[in-house]
């Protein structure tokens, strides 16, 4: 992104800019595409017109083709689209279940039950979209919206202490250049109408302005367990539906993942028992929250769950004294296979065990 702005204009007026843009000490585009076109206009007392222009022509170019035909997505030999790049985990074997990470386009769901993961899955999120390119990031910062508990800040800080060392394989230089702690926001919405100003206002100010490529939801079954009474299905099913169509409509926009964190409720066998669980999963059978249609507005749902009867290896050192084996497997997505792998929680974070545990 610190590509010079001048390759983008006309050779007239880049020269013309430069006597504007120099001086305001704007040698970037996203220096360029961070400010308002107010902002520009004050910083370096180009007309209106001219600041359209320039906006513009840089966001035309790097926006390139903005509609692709369905031969153009199959020949994709490049893997230019947002269908084939992907936002990394931050651990190779958690990115090697999801074929690469989280796709850029769509609602991605971690629903489970407490203690499973899901929060640690997002703050991990949070600080791997801040890392460059090359290393599964976005450069970009994150937004984290707690409906519900106090944002885990804490632990956050214990997250980025230990960013050296959970990414090894990443020169310390470029970790110690990133400042993760500036690069997250933190929003707070209890209700459906606060819920709603945050992503249609200012979440789309910040995402517009490229400060931000991801949004964690977390959860967003609190945002519904006390609003709707059960007559209220059909009006919630409608919120539901709202709610769905604003973020696919940010997400596809500015090619922003959306990781929504669910919660999930206990199913019955037909003797009224609880149900068997599948492999990959806990000792009793769950289902994500919020119905058929929150599922339908997903691209993709993990589900993640803990194991109390499995201790870690001896080599897995566990966080806060949490010694349970974790799982997260992929119930749906369009281009994955129903698969699982195990991990678990340590202090540097979320880490996939390669190995089958032993007596499963």
């Amino acid at each position: 992104m610190e590509r010079k702005y001048s390759k983008f204009l006309f050779r007239s007026k880049a020269e013309e800019f430069n006597k504007f843009l120099l001086p305001a000490k704007i040698k970037s585009i996203q220096e360029i595409m961070n400010l308002s076109g107010a902002d520009l206009q004050r910083l370096t007392n180009l007309s209106r017109t001219d600041v359209q222009y320039l906006l513009r022509a840089i966001s035309g170019a790097l926006r390139k083709n903005s509609v692709l035909t369905a031969l153009q997505l199959f020949q994709d030999r490049n893997h230019n689209t947002s269908q084939h790049q992907k936002l990394s985990l931050g651990c190779p074997i958690l990115d090697s279940l999801l074929q690469g990470g989280i796709p850029l386009a769509g609602i991605t769901e971690i629903a489970g039950e407490s203690s499973a993961g899901k929060t640690q899955i997002g703050l991990q999120l949070s600080l791997s979209v801040q890392y460059p390119y090359k290393y599964g990031g976005l450069e970009s910062g994150a937004v984290y919206i707690c409906t519900e508990d106090v944002f885990p800040n804490k632990r956050l800080q214990q997250l980025i202490e230990q960013q050296p060392k959970a990414r090894a394989n990443i020169s310390p230089d470029v970790v110690q250049k990133i400042k993760f702690g500036s690069g997250i926001f933190v929003e707070h919405a209890a209700d459906l109408e606060t819920f709603h100003e945050c992503i249609t206002k200012r979440i789309n100010l910040l995402v517009s302005r490229g400060m931000v490529r991801l949004v964690v939801i977390d959860s967003i079954a609190a945002l519904f367990r006390c609003e709707f009474a059960a007559k209220d299905s059909i009006l919630k099913a409608k919120y539901l539906q709202i709610f769905g169509a604003k973020l696919h409509k940010l997400s596809s926009k500015f090619r922003v993942p959306v990781v929504c964190i669910n919660q999930v409720t206990d199913t019955m066998d037909e003797k009224g028992g609880a149900a068997q669980s599948s492999p990959g999963c806990a000792t009793k059978r769950v289902v994500p929250a919020l119905g058929i249609t929150w599922s339908n507005q997903l691209l993709m749902r993990l589900m993640a769950s803990r194991r109390t009867d499995q201790p870690l290896a001896a080599n897995d050192t566990p966080h806060q004294g949490r010694s349970a084996l974790r799982t997260l497997r992929v119930v749906f997505a369009p281009h994955l296979p129903p698969s699982f792998c195990y991990y678990a929680v340590n202090l540097e974070g979320v880490k996939g065990i390669k190995e089958t545990p032993p007596n499963l």
